[in-house]
C-alpha cells in the first residue's frame, strides 16, 4: 500500500464535521479519495496519533470518542471561557419551555406531541418547533394509534450537545431528587 499520511485527512475529516464522525464514515471517505481499502485498525491507529498529539498542553481542544464517533472539543481548563461566548448568544439558548418538553422527549422518547402536552399540562407546538429547528430532536415516524400522530425523538445532535455516548447516560431521577425535596415520611 502506498505511504498515505492518513492521519492527516482523519484529522481534517474531524475537523470539517459539524457533528461526531464514526469510524466507518471515516473510511468510506478514505476509500473513496485513495481507492484503496482501509481497515479499522489503521483508522484507529491514527486516530491514535491525533489524540496523543492534541494532548499536548499547546493545543486549546482535544480529540474525544463521542456518540460512536470522534469530535473536537474544547479542553477543560477553557470551558469557562467558552461559556462566557456562549452567556453572549442567548439567542441561541433555549427558553425553559423548550428545556422542558426536550427533558420529556429525552425520556420518554419516542413520543408524540400530545402525550408532551400531557405531561406539561400546556401547548407545545412552538417549543417542540424550535426544538426541530435547532435540530435537537427530529421526527421517529408515526404511532401506531388513531390519526397515526408524529413520533419525536432525540437526534443525534442532541448527544453530541450534551456530551452522551447513549441514552443511558442520562441522569437517572434517583440521582436527582434529593431526600429533602420529597414530600410525607419514608416508609420502609
Amino acid at each position: 500500500m502506498p505511504n498515505h499520511n492518513i492521519t492527516r485527512h482523519i484529522e481534517a475529516l474531524v475537523f470539517s464535521s459539524s457533528q461526531s464522525i464514526g469510524t466507518q464514515e471515516i473510511i468510506l471517505a478514505l476509500n473513496a479519495v485513495f481507492n484503496e481499502e482501509f481497515t479499522e485498525v489503521q483508522v484507529l491507529e491514527s486516530v491514535e496519533q491525533i489524540k496523543e498529539k492534541y494532548s499536548h498542553v499547546d493545543f486549546a481542544i482535544e480529540l474525544v470518542f463521542l456518540n460512536n464517533g470522534y469530535q473536537f472539543l474544547t479542553k477543560k481548563d477553557y470551558h469557562e471561557t467558552v461559556n462566557q461566548l456562549q452567556l453572549h448568544r442567548s439567542k441561541k439558548k433555549l427558553s425553559q419551555a423548550a428545556m422542558e418538553t426536550l427533558a420529556i422527549i429525552a425520556y420518554r422518547q419516542p413520543i408524540t406531541k400530545l402525550e408532551i402536552e400531557q405531561i406539561r399540562g400546556v401547548n407545545s407546538d412552538y417549543s417542540v418547533q424550535r426544538l426541530l429547528e435547532k435540530e435537537l430532536i427530529s421526527i421517529d415516524g408515526k404511532a401506531e394509534t388513531p390519526g397515526r400522530p408524529i413520533l419525536y425523538s432525540t437526534s443525534t445532535l442532541f448527544m453530541d450537545y450534551f456530551g452522551l455516548n447513549n441514552l443511558n447516560q442520562l441522569p437517572q431521577l434517583k440521582d436527582i431528587v434529593k431526600e429533602e425535596n420529597t414530600v410525607g415520611e419514608n416508609v420502609e
